[in-house]
């Protein structure tokens, strides 16, 4: 019996960062499952897509275990208040089903206004999705907020 490595084809996220030269991590997960220690887990980023008042829809990354404060990221886009796009409306909007959402994509397909919580510039990486469930990239996040012309602000909940 031979043993063979499987090898994963890349994302279409993937394949834009190789293009634009910027060095990531692949990672595959199974859904549900965390990853890491509770300090890895910290440094997941979740991409949430919200409709603004004024500029229509904008997107919002920040920590996979906090809670996006609409109020701050509609004073950020300024906008007088944000709300989280509907699910029904989601793929229709971003072309990504609900956890696959990704800034890389969203930036390429859609250019929409992006919002990166403060907390990402203090980490030496940061963990956002690939475009598709159970695959995730690390990057480092300046890289990946100048890529996709991102903003930073404090987006979340104070505890």
């Amino acid at each position: 019996m031979s043993k063979r490595k499987t090898k994963l084809n890349k994302t279409l996220v993937e394949k834009i960062l190789d293009q634009a030269k910027i060095p990531y991590e692949s990672l595959v997960f199974k859904l549900g499952e965390q990853q890491g220690t509770d300090a890895e887990y910290h440094r997941v980023y979740k991409t949430l897509v919200l409709h603004g008042d004024k500029t229509g829809p904008l997107v919002g990354v920040i920590p996979i275990d906090q809670h996006l404060d609409e109020r701050k990221l509609a004073q950020a886009s300024g906008n007088k208040r944000v709300r989280m796009l509907p699910l029904k409306e989601l793929e229709k909007t971003t072309g990504y089903v609900h956890g696959a959402n990704t800034p890389v994509g969203i930036h390429e397909r859609h250019d929409f206004p992006i919002y990166f919580d403060q907390q990402a510039t203090q980490e030496a990486d940061i963990a956002v999705s690939a475009g598709k469930l159970g695959r995730s990239i690390k990057v480092e996040p300046t890289a990946l907020i100048k890529f996709v012309d991102g903003q930073v602000a404090d987006l979340v909940v104070d505890p």
